[in-house]
């Protein structure tokens, strides 16, 4: 049985405590089998996925022809090669040639809000209740789009999505390392500008090395001074030292990745202390090279320790998965419980960028929901004759 954690005490108030229940439910866990249809009808987040490399490809080619742009290949299989989808790559930098492919096309209204559209759709179509999508609108500027279109275009495709299929949205804006750390500042006034209006956070993406998160600290004092949420990619390219400025220079709510935090314990002890939640993004950390295998990765010794960790995509098209399929990796990979990846899923319910009032709604149901869910699947296995 896992251990309830500190902040999750019984007798602690607010958000209802995923252990809590998991251990209320430990005889379903334990007579449900897991298997990919059980965890695709689970409720689910993705906190961390970027639009521009979880486009379809069918999608990419469609827009390549209508915009007369000249891609590397010309059917779905070539393209996927192209952009090394599920390939493992000679690391992060390698890994993120593939954008020059998927932003080629996103560079008008109608593809961007297409996209965004159809995100949505593939991530509500896997259970995916809550899906906050990243992306830098000074990434779509070559055909100079101003930079409230681009965001205007994506959120007018996520709320076409939710009316459609109920799922809930959210937009994070990002920053780039390798670029100006002026053009951050435009990218947080920005999200000022938009927040409570369907940007729910700020980010910090693009190549650690050499690109430290301190050059970008003026950039997230605006978000930190307008009460804006952060989080930034650390730990992924880079060693705990990158964790350390993403919290203490730019005061980062959530990381990204987190990979190497293990490396330094006093980080670690201070980011479980905190209840930081961390990114966590299995496949996607096998393909960049931030892992060596996925039996190598550090979730399970995260989880065990007491972090709050969260299962996401990156990207849904160069990694080739889903929130189920990485759930699933989860569990065979790294010997994940059923109790623990329900702990897992509303983990990432927790670690929402949404209004505590608005989350705790939204627990309430979730914890309603794997339940009802479990004991579905239970009645399913009791009915086959022995």
């Amino acid at each position: 049985m896992s251990s309830i954690r500190d902040d999750e005490l019984p007798s602690s108030t607010g958000i209802p405590s995923a252990a809590r229940r998991a251990i209320a439910a430990q005889p379903l866990t334990s007579a449900v089998e897991v298997s990919q249809d059980l965890l695709k009808a689970l409720p689910k987040t993705d906190l961390h996925c970027h639009l521009d490399g979880s486009v379809r490809l069918k999608t990419i080619l469609e827009l390549a022809e209508q915009q007369k742009i000249r891609l590397p290949a010309d059917d779905e299989e070539g393209l996927a090669k192209a952009i090394h989808q599920g390939e493992v790559c000679k690391n992060l930098e390698d890994y993120l040639t593939a954008f020059d492919v998927t932003l080629s096309v996103l560079q008008t209204e109608e593809a961007l809000y297409r996209a965004a559209y159809e995100l949505a759709l593939d991530a509500s179509d896997e259970n995916v209740r809550y899906l906050e999508v990243r992306y830098s609108p000074a990434l779509h500027q070559q055909k100079n789009l101003k930079m409230t279109t681009v965001i205007d275009a994506v959120l007018e495709g996520l709320r076409v999505a939710k009316r459609e299929t109920g799922i809930k949205c959210g937009v994070i804006v990002c920053g780039i390392r390798q670029m100006n750390p002026q053009t951050s500042v435009r990218l947080a006034e920005l999200s000022v500008a938009y927040k409570n209006r369907g940007v729910t956070g700020f980010d910090l993406a693009g190549a650690e090395v050499n690109f430290p998160a301190k050059d970008h600290k003026q950039a997230f004092q605006l978000i930190l001074k307008n009460n804006v949420n952060c989080t930034a990619h650390a730990g992924e390219a880079y060693g705990p030292e990158s964790i350390a400025q993403a919290i203490h220079f730019l005061g980062a709510h959530r990381i990204g990745h987190g990979t190497r935090l293990r490396e330094d314990g006093d980080l670690l002890n201070y980011v479980n202390d905190h209840r930081i939640p961390l990114e966590v993004c299995l496949s996607s950390n096998v393909q960049t090279g931030a892992v060596d295998s996925l039996t190598a990765h550090p979730l399970k010794f995260y989880f065990d320790y007491g972090l709050r960790v969260t299962i996401n995509t990156d990207n849904r098209l160069i990694t080739d998965t889903t929130v189920t399929k990485e759930l699933w990796i989860a569990h065979r990979q790294l010997g994940m419980s059923l109790e623990d990846l329900t702990i897992l899923i509303v983990s990432g319910f927790k670690s929402a960028f949404l209004p505590f009032r608005e989350k705790q709604d939204m627990l309430n149901q979730v914890n309603e929901d794997i339940r009802r869910t479990l004991e579905q699947f239970h009645r399913k296995i009791a009915a086959v004759p022995a």
